[in-house]
Formats: C-alpha cells, sequence, structure tokens
C-alpha cells in the first residue's frame, strides 16, 4: 500500500493531478452555509465531470461509495485534531487530503 499527501491550501483551487497513471482535475470548493465545509469535483484530463459536491469528511474513503467507477485509489481526509472536519483556514496545514493507492 502506498500513502502520499495531496498538496492544498486554505482557498478555494482548481489543480491537475495524476494518480495510478491517469490525469485528474481536482477542484476544491468552501461552502459558507449550514452543513458546509469543503467539498470536492473530479474531473477527467479533458475537464468532463466524473463527481462533484464529494465533501471532505475526515475518517472514511471518500470514494467508497464509488468504486464501480474504478478509480484505483482512494481518498483520505485526516485533521491533526482526532478526526475534527477540516476548516476554512486549516486546510493543508492541519487537515489533510491523502491518496492511498492499495
Amino acid at each position: 500500500m502506498q500513502t502520499f499527501e495531496i498538496p492544498l491550501t486554505a482557498q478555494p483551487q482548481t489543480f491537475t493531478i495524476t494518480l495510478v497513471g491517469m490525469q485528474y482535475q481536482f477542484a476544491l470548493a468552501w461552502r459558507d452555509t449550514d452543513g458546509g465545509g469543503w467539498f470536492l469535483d473530479i474531473a477527467d484530463a479533458s475537464g468532463n465531470a466524473l463527481l462533484s459536491g464529494i465533501p471532505l469528511v475526515t475518517g472514511v474513503d471518500l470514494l467508497a461509495q464509488y468504486g464501480y467507477l474504478g478509480f484505483g485509489f482512494e481518498l483520505w481526509v485526516q485533521t491533526d485534531a482526532a478526526d475534527a472536519p477540516p476548516t476554512f483556514t486549516n486546510l493543508g496545514t492541519q487537515s489533510h487530503l491523502y491518496c492511498v493507492v492499495p
């Protein structure tokens, strides 16, 4: 199993990343509402949406329910404060997004 951190910053962002040999576009957005927080959209290299609006929650594989899409990796969020949710200001410093390749 391989695990590595996907570097993030505490601001909305869009970037391209290669995971298990495939190129993806990740977009992270903050929703400042009740039940809001950080949300992730994943698109293919051409910008075609694959998944949209995945909440960044701790303690679970964010892609577990989408196994039928065959990503070949897992995404996990972990905070330094025992599974507290990521905040607007701590993304990338005290809260982290990890890619796990089984």
